[in-house]
């Protein structure tokens, strides 16, 4: 029996299963990102993009088999540039070795953002959908296994893949920290210098105290389960919430700008003593910390495309201009860029201004918003927890920003934020770990005025899901830096120093007039800063700065503004003898023009 079963006819055995799409995918999933590199540095980066990654990913599976020719060939060359046994040795020139030590520093960060932006990419929602369409691709007659990636890269070409991969990595290059070495630790990366995150630090304390301190007085929790009567009251008057005025009289703000204010006017640098002797400068103004600004011919240069002899909407579009000498080509370049859409054409084209009737979809495209099925309905899942949870700091804001508050994914921009997360901890557990969460959960407690920066973009979107999206992008760009102490260029104690050393510098006899009777600069122009002009221009004038703001992915146009309305405003201001008559001078900013004021701030001022 056992000799017949040996020789019996069996069933071929089944063809072996497909490789899973994610092999397949890694397999040319890195190639893309070189779009996006200069044709001059594609070659030399290559190689140095994949060699981010672990040291098994280097040199196992699929992933990288196309670049292991490469690897040999570069081996090779390394080894007949090694000098021979017995061969006398040429000295390498400084100069040449300073450049090929340079060349090699920039290869070795740009190869560190691209493997950190590819990480990234890998949990996101297009990363899925790429993996599915490259899967899917293979069905197609067109896809050859010899010129399998060459054909995919075309594939994903021409069915407009590769430009929604374009957007995603140019989004997260325009919120990418700045290089640093490879050994920095975290809190270096969140803020390089260590008296910042020290007073960033005592000013989180701050805040904590005064949140607690009202939580006591109140007997309020921090956070409580909604009874369901409760539940249902909210969500049958949700649509009306912010119309509705609620007794808030017992609640007072957490703080205020002008808290803030006085934190960094105490701000310093220990490494400069007492005894230093300091510039004229330095004396004069409120902020005495030594950072780098722009001067005037340097926000000229950075600014070019708003000079006087380039086309603007907000000056060019007036009822005197005829509309067909400049409006009507620049919004059919609009119309033109949406159709591409490309959001670095987007963002180069809105630094002229964005039409009314495109602005809304031009903000999404420079942001990477699209509303997609599952951004509904995580939206929806932000507003049942509202709905079931509570929280002390909702009494504080409103509809979106209740959404906003419970948004965990805000976490995230903690990690080039010099700010951290406050934590809360179950009752009776204070101080163990793993008892603590995050409070408010996506770590951000609102401050007074703090719904001024979700006000203007309701005259923009209608829908709540992709109006909640724009503004947790606009803020996790650039909003958290308006009340968070850093070194960065576009950070708060930044932007009053720019403010300071513009007004000082051109316009002195002004500047020392308002600090002889006590009305400092700062402490007037402050407000608009640290809420972005909202509130104090009129909405289409704020919506034509804040798309500057985008356009140039920095926010040192509001120091530029700021001191161009004491420009403005200057003679008036030489007259005053209070630091109350100088604030009536400036009280009303609705009336103001923006470009007009920018551009003569900037282009037609003698330097």
């Amino acid at each position: 029996m056992r000799g017949k079963a040996t020789t019996s006819l069996r069933p071929l055995p089944a063809p072996a299963p497909p490789p899973p799409p994610p092999r397949l995918f890694f397999f040319f999933f890195p190639v893309f990102f070189f779009f996006f590199l200069p044709a001059s540095g594609t070659q030399a980066l290559a190689p140095s993009a994949a060699a981010g990654g672990s040291r098994e990913e280097r040199t196992d599976g699929p992933a990288v088999a196309w670049q292991r020719p490469l690897r040999q060939r570069r081996r090779q060359e390394r080894a007949e540039r090694r000098p021979r046994a017995g061969a006398p040795s040429r000295p390498v020139p400084a100069a040449r070795r300073a450049r090929a030590g340079a060349m090699l520093q920039e290869e070795s960060d740009l190869s560190l953002v691209i493997a950190q932006i590819v990480q990234k990419l890998k949990g996101s929602t297009l990363y899925a959908q790429l993996e599915r369409q490259a899967w899917a691709s293979l069905q197609r007659p067109e896809i050859k296994l010899e010129s399998l990636k060459e054909d995919i890269k075309e594939f994903f070409k021409i069915s407009g893949w590769e430009k929604k991969l374009q957007n995603a990595v140019y989004s997260e290059l325009s919120v990418f920290p700045l290089p640093s070495h490879p050994a920095a630790p975290p809190e270096h990366l969140k803020e390089p210098l260590v008296y910042m995150r020290k007073a960033q630090g005592s000013w989180e304390k701050r805040i904590l105290k005064s949140l607690n301190s009202m939580c006591t007085e109140l007997s309020i929790p921090l956070a409580r389960k909604r009874p369901v009567g409760e539940q249902k009251e909210l969500l049958n008057k949700w649509n009306e919430m912010g119309t509705d005025e609620p007794d808030l009289s017992l609640f007072r703000p957490v703080y205020a700008p002008k808290d803030f204010l006085e934190v960094l006017i105490n701000l310093r640098n220990p490494n400069y003593e007492n005894g230093d002797s300091l510039s004229f400068r330095t004396h004069l103004g409120l902020i005495q910390v030594p950072l780098k600004v722009k001067d005037i011919p340097e926000l000229k240069e950075f600014f070019v495309e708003l000079g006087l002899t380039t086309g603007q909407l907000g000056i060019d579009d007036s009822t005197q201009v005829p509309p067909e000498l400049f409006e009507n080509e620049h919004v059919r370049i609009g119309q033109k860029v949406l159709a591409e859409q490309d959001s670095a054409a987007a963002q180069q084209y809105i630094r002229q201004g964005s039409p009314t009737a495109l602005r809304a979809e031009l903000w999404a495209l420079i942001l990477n918003i699209s509303s997609q099925p599952e951004d509904i309905l995580y939206y929806e899942q932000l507003k049942t927890n509202v709905i079931q949870h509570d929280l002390l700091v909702d009494s504080l804001i409103y509809k979106v920003l209740l959404c906003f508050s419970r948004d965990t994914s805000v976490l995230g921009h903690f990690a080039y934020n010099s700010a951290s997360p406050p934590k809360s901890y179950i009752r009776g557990k204070l101080g163990l770990e793993e008892y603590a969460v995050f409070y408010p959960p996506n770590g951000v407690i609102p401050f007074h005025g703090f719904s001024m920066y979700v006000a203007p973009l309701c005259f923009l979107y209608h829908e709540p899901s992709k109006l909640y999206q724009i503004f947790r992008e606009m803020y996790v760009r650039f909003f958290f830096r308006l009340h968070s102490i850093s070194s960065h260029p576009s950070g708060i104690v930044s932007l009053c120093l720019l403010f300071e050393t513009l007004l000082q510098t051109y316009l002195p006899q002004l500047f020392y007039h308002l600090r002889e009777i006590g009305a400092q600069p700062l402490r007037i122009s402050f407000k608009w800063m640290v809420r972005a002009f909202s509130g104090y221009l009129a909405t289409d004038q704020l919506l034509l700065l804040w798309d500057r703001i985008l356009g140039y992915n920095s926010l040192e146009i509001l120091a530029v503004l700021a001191a161009a309305v004491f420009a403005f405003r200057a003679v008036n201001l030489m007259e005053v003898t209070s630091l109350a008559a100088a604030e009536a001078v400036l009280a009303d900013l609705s009336t103001l023009k923006v470009m007009p004021l920018l551009q003569i701030f900037l282009f037609a001022t003698v330097t």
